[in-house]
Protein backbone atom coordinates (compact mmCIF):
# COMPACT_ATOMS: atom_id res chain seq x y z
CA UNK A 1 0.00 0.00 0.00
CA UNK A 2 2.81 2.41 0.87
CA UNK A 3 4.32 2.07 -2.61
CA UNK A 4 0.98 2.81 -4.23
CA UNK A 5 0.46 5.88 -2.07
CA UNK A 6 3.73 7.30 -3.32
CA UNK A 7 1.97 7.73 -6.66
CA UNK A 8 -0.54 10.21 -5.22
CA UNK A 9 0.12 13.66 -6.63
CA UNK A 10 -1.48 17.02 -5.94
CA UNK A 11 -1.71 19.52 -8.77
CA UNK A 12 -1.70 23.23 -7.85
CA UNK A 13 -2.44 24.26 -11.43
CA UNK A 14 -6.06 23.05 -11.40
CA UNK A 15 -9.05 24.34 -9.45
CA UNK A 16 -10.04 20.94 -8.07
CA UNK A 17 -9.68 20.94 -4.25
CA UNK A 18 -6.94 18.79 -2.76
CA UNK A 19 -9.36 16.43 -1.01
CA UNK A 20 -11.13 15.73 -4.31
CA UNK A 21 -7.81 15.11 -6.08
CA UNK A 22 -6.85 12.56 -3.43
CA UNK A 23 -10.30 10.97 -3.54
CA UNK A 24 -10.25 10.68 -7.33
CA UNK A 25 -6.81 9.03 -7.36
CA UNK A 26 -7.74 6.53 -4.65
CA UNK A 27 -10.97 5.71 -6.54
CA UNK A 28 -8.92 5.17 -9.71
CA UNK A 29 -6.73 2.67 -7.83
CA UNK A 30 -9.82 0.84 -6.60
CA UNK A 31 -11.37 0.71 -10.07
CA UNK A 32 -8.08 -0.54 -11.53
CA UNK A 33 -8.02 -3.33 -8.97
CA UNK A 34 -4.83 -2.03 -7.35
CA UNK A 35 -6.64 -1.62 -4.03
CA UNK A 36 -8.71 -4.69 -3.27
CA UNK A 37 -11.28 -5.21 -0.55
CA UNK A 38 -9.51 -5.28 2.82
CA UNK A 39 -6.57 -3.12 1.74
CA UNK A 40 -5.56 -0.81 4.57
CA UNK A 41 -5.23 2.93 4.10
CA UNK A 42 -2.95 5.05 6.28
CA UNK A 43 -4.35 7.12 9.09
CA UNK A 44 -5.53 10.64 8.35
CA UNK A 45 -2.48 12.01 10.16
CA UNK A 46 0.04 9.84 8.28
CA UNK A 47 -1.44 10.57 4.84
CA UNK A 48 -1.64 14.30 5.61
CA UNK A 49 2.04 14.34 6.55
CA UNK A 50 3.01 12.33 3.45
CA UNK A 51 1.17 14.73 1.13
CA UNK A 52 1.99 17.87 3.11
CA UNK A 53 -1.67 18.84 3.52
CA UNK A 54 -3.86 19.41 6.54
CA UNK A 55 -5.46 16.51 8.36
CA UNK A 56 -8.83 18.15 7.64
CA UNK A 57 -8.17 17.73 3.91
CA UNK A 58 -7.58 14.00 4.27
CA UNK A 59 -10.59 13.67 6.59
CA UNK A 60 -12.83 15.26 3.94
CA UNK A 61 -11.46 12.81 1.38
CA UNK A 62 -12.01 9.76 3.60
CA UNK A 63 -15.49 10.96 4.61
CA UNK A 64 -16.46 11.34 0.94
CA UNK A 65 -15.16 7.84 0.18
CA UNK A 66 -17.18 6.45 3.10
CA UNK A 67 -20.28 8.14 1.70
CA UNK A 68 -19.56 6.35 -1.59
CA UNK A 69 -19.38 3.12 0.45
CA UNK A 70 -15.90 2.21 -0.72
CA UNK A 71 -14.19 2.68 2.66
CA UNK A 72 -14.97 1.34 6.11
CA UNK A 73 -13.49 2.18 9.49
CA UNK A 74 -13.15 -0.38 12.25
CA UNK A 75 -11.90 1.50 15.29
CA UNK A 76 -8.30 0.56 15.98
CA UNK A 77 -8.45 -1.70 12.93
CA UNK A 78 -8.03 1.41 10.81
CA UNK A 79 -9.55 2.34 7.47
CA UNK A 80 -9.92 -0.35 4.83
CA UNK A 81 -11.17 -0.54 1.25
CA UNK A 82 -14.62 -1.93 0.41
CA UNK A 83 -14.16 -2.43 -3.32
CA UNK A 84 -17.11 -3.76 -5.30
CA UNK A 85 -16.57 -7.21 -6.77
CA UNK A 86 -14.92 -7.03 -10.19
CA UNK A 87 -16.20 -9.45 -12.77
CA UNK A 88 -14.99 -10.23 -16.28
CA UNK A 89 -17.76 -12.13 -18.06
CA UNK A 90 -17.29 -13.05 -21.69
CA UNK A 91 -19.48 -11.84 -24.52
CA UNK A 92 -20.43 -14.34 -27.15
CA UNK A 93 -23.82 -15.90 -26.45
CA UNK A 94 -27.15 -14.85 -25.00
CA UNK A 95 -27.46 -15.51 -21.29
CA UNK A 96 -29.25 -13.89 -18.40
CA UNK A 97 -27.70 -12.15 -15.42
CA UNK A 98 -28.46 -15.13 -13.16
CA UNK A 99 -26.60 -17.58 -15.38
CA UNK A 100 -23.73 -15.17 -15.97
CA UNK A 101 -23.10 -14.57 -12.26
CA UNK A 102 -23.31 -18.27 -11.39
CA UNK A 103 -20.76 -19.05 -14.09
CA UNK A 104 -18.46 -16.60 -12.30
CA UNK A 105 -19.04 -18.31 -8.95
CA UNK A 106 -21.19 -15.53 -7.53
CA UNK A 107 -24.65 -15.66 -5.99
CA UNK A 108 -27.16 -13.59 -8.01
CA UNK A 109 -30.21 -11.85 -6.58
CA UNK A 110 -32.74 -9.30 -7.78
CA UNK A 111 -34.89 -6.54 -6.35
CA UNK A 112 -37.97 -5.75 -8.43
CA UNK A 113 -38.62 -2.00 -8.54
CA UNK A 114 -41.47 -2.09 -11.08
CA UNK A 115 -43.54 -4.86 -12.65
CA UNK A 116 -46.25 -3.40 -14.86
CA UNK A 117 -48.25 -4.23 -17.95
CA UNK A 118 -48.57 -1.17 -20.14
CA UNK A 119 -48.54 0.22 -23.64
CA UNK A 120 -45.82 2.55 -24.88
CA UNK A 121 -45.60 4.04 -28.37
CA UNK A 122 -41.80 4.12 -28.44
CA UNK A 123 -41.46 0.53 -27.26
CA UNK A 124 -44.20 -0.59 -29.65
CA UNK A 125 -42.21 0.87 -32.53
CA UNK A 126 -39.11 -1.05 -31.42
CA UNK A 127 -41.13 -4.28 -31.44
CA UNK A 128 -42.94 -3.30 -34.65
CA UNK A 129 -46.29 -3.64 -32.89
CA UNK A 130 -49.38 -1.38 -32.92
CA UNK A 131 -49.24 1.50 -30.46
CA UNK A 132 -51.99 -0.17 -28.40
CA UNK A 133 -49.98 -3.40 -27.91
CA UNK A 134 -49.32 -4.45 -24.31
CA UNK A 135 -45.87 -5.13 -22.87
CA UNK A 136 -44.50 -6.29 -19.56
CA UNK A 137 -42.15 -3.64 -18.18
CA UNK A 138 -39.72 -4.93 -15.60
CA UNK A 139 -37.34 -2.69 -13.64
CA UNK A 140 -34.87 -4.54 -11.43
CA UNK A 141 -31.69 -4.06 -9.46
CA UNK A 142 -29.45 -7.07 -10.09
CA UNK A 143 -26.89 -7.97 -7.43
CA UNK A 144 -24.01 -10.41 -7.06
CA UNK A 145 -23.00 -11.55 -3.59
CA UNK A 146 -25.19 -8.78 -2.20
CA UNK A 147 -23.58 -5.97 -4.22
CA UNK A 148 -25.76 -4.08 -6.72
CA UNK A 149 -24.19 -4.52 -10.15
CA UNK A 150 -26.80 -3.23 -12.59
CA UNK A 151 -30.11 -1.41 -12.90
CA UNK A 152 -32.11 -3.02 -15.66
CA UNK A 153 -35.21 -1.88 -17.56
CA UNK A 154 -36.66 -4.66 -19.69
CA UNK A 155 -39.69 -4.90 -21.97
CA UNK A 156 -41.38 -8.13 -23.11
CA UNK A 157 -43.94 -8.61 -25.87
CA UNK A 158 -47.17 -10.02 -24.39
CA UNK A 159 -48.58 -10.58 -27.87
CA UNK A 160 -45.96 -13.28 -28.34
CA UNK A 161 -45.95 -14.55 -24.73
CA UNK A 162 -49.32 -13.67 -23.09
CA UNK A 163 -48.83 -16.00 -20.10
CA UNK A 164 -45.82 -13.91 -19.09
CA UNK A 165 -48.38 -11.60 -17.49
CA UNK A 166 -48.72 -14.25 -14.74
CA UNK A 167 -45.00 -14.46 -13.97
CA UNK A 168 -44.36 -13.85 -10.24
CA UNK A 169 -40.83 -12.41 -10.88
CA UNK A 170 -39.20 -15.39 -9.14
CA UNK A 171 -36.32 -17.15 -10.86
CA UNK A 172 -35.06 -16.60 -14.38
CA UNK A 173 -37.43 -14.92 -16.81
CA UNK A 174 -35.63 -16.72 -19.67
CA UNK A 175 -36.46 -20.08 -18.09
CA UNK A 176 -40.09 -19.00 -17.63
CA UNK A 177 -40.37 -17.86 -21.24
CA UNK A 178 -39.07 -21.18 -22.47
CA UNK A 179 -40.85 -23.53 -20.04
CA UNK A 180 -44.18 -21.73 -19.59
CA UNK A 181 -44.53 -19.68 -22.77
CA UNK A 182 -42.85 -21.99 -25.25
CA UNK A 183 -40.50 -19.25 -26.44
CA UNK A 184 -37.18 -20.51 -27.77
CA UNK A 185 -34.58 -17.79 -28.24
CA UNK A 186 -32.75 -17.60 -31.52
CA UNK A 187 -30.51 -14.58 -31.94
CA UNK A 188 -29.79 -11.32 -30.16
CA UNK A 189 -28.01 -8.10 -30.98
CA UNK A 190 -26.41 -5.88 -28.39
CA UNK A 191 -24.70 -2.52 -28.23
CA UNK A 192 -22.45 -1.18 -25.47
CA UNK A 193 -21.75 2.46 -24.75
CA UNK A 194 -20.15 4.48 -21.98
CA UNK A 195 -22.52 6.67 -19.98
CA UNK A 196 -22.66 8.51 -16.68
CA UNK A 197 -25.11 7.14 -14.14
CA UNK A 198 -28.53 8.75 -13.89
CA UNK A 199 -29.87 9.98 -10.55
CA UNK A 200 -31.65 6.65 -10.01
CA UNK A 201 -28.54 4.65 -10.90
CA UNK A 202 -26.25 6.85 -8.80
CA UNK A 203 -28.46 6.16 -5.79
CA UNK A 204 -28.77 2.44 -6.54
CA UNK A 205 -25.00 1.96 -6.91
CA UNK A 206 -24.21 3.99 -3.80
CA UNK A 207 -22.17 6.54 -5.73
CA UNK A 208 -21.62 9.93 -4.08
CA UNK A 209 -21.90 11.64 -7.47
CA UNK A 210 -22.73 10.44 -10.99
CA UNK A 211 -20.13 7.89 -12.07
CA UNK A 212 -19.05 6.05 -15.24
CA UNK A 213 -21.15 3.07 -16.30
CA UNK A 214 -21.66 0.71 -19.23
CA UNK A 215 -25.05 0.86 -20.93
CA UNK A 216 -26.07 -2.35 -22.69
CA UNK A 217 -29.01 -2.28 -25.10
CA UNK A 218 -30.10 -5.73 -26.18
CA UNK A 219 -32.78 -7.02 -28.51
CA UNK A 220 -33.50 -10.74 -28.21
CA UNK A 221 -35.43 -12.61 -30.91
CA UNK A 222 -37.28 -15.91 -30.83
CA UNK A 223 -36.12 -18.74 -33.06
CA UNK A 224 -39.19 -17.99 -35.19
CA UNK A 225 -38.04 -14.43 -35.83
CA UNK A 226 -40.14 -11.96 -33.76
CA UNK A 227 -38.54 -9.70 -31.17
CA UNK A 228 -39.28 -11.00 -27.64
CA UNK A 229 -37.24 -8.78 -25.34
CA UNK A 230 -35.75 -5.29 -25.33
CA UNK A 231 -33.44 -4.48 -22.42
CA UNK A 232 -31.47 -1.44 -21.33
CA UNK A 233 -29.11 -2.42 -18.52
CA UNK A 234 -26.75 0.03 -16.85
CA UNK A 235 -23.76 -1.71 -15.27
CA UNK A 236 -21.51 0.03 -12.77
CA UNK A 237 -18.24 0.83 -14.46
CA UNK A 238 -16.09 0.08 -11.41
CA UNK A 239 -17.14 -3.57 -11.37
CA UNK A 240 -17.31 -4.72 -14.99
CA UNK A 241 -14.61 -5.56 -17.53
CA UNK A 242 -16.11 -7.56 -20.37
CA UNK A 243 -14.03 -10.03 -22.36
CA UNK A 244 -14.49 -10.77 -26.07
CA UNK A 245 -12.82 -13.42 -28.15
CA UNK A 246 -11.81 -12.04 -31.53
CA UNK A 247 -11.10 -14.05 -34.63
CA UNK A 248 -7.76 -13.45 -36.32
Amino acid sequence: MANRLQRLRLDDSISEPYYQQIKRQIEDMIVAGELATGSSLPSERDLAEALNVSRTTVKRCYDALRESDVLSTHGRGGTTVKAPPRVSPSLGRLKGFTEEMRELGMEPSSQVLAHDIQSDRTIASIFNRPSSALFLKLVRLRSANGNVMTREVAWYDLTLAPSLADWDTQGSIYAYLQEKCGVVFGTADQTVEAVMSSAEETHAFGFHVSGPCLLFKRRSFSSMGPLVEYVEGTFRGDAYAYRMQLAV
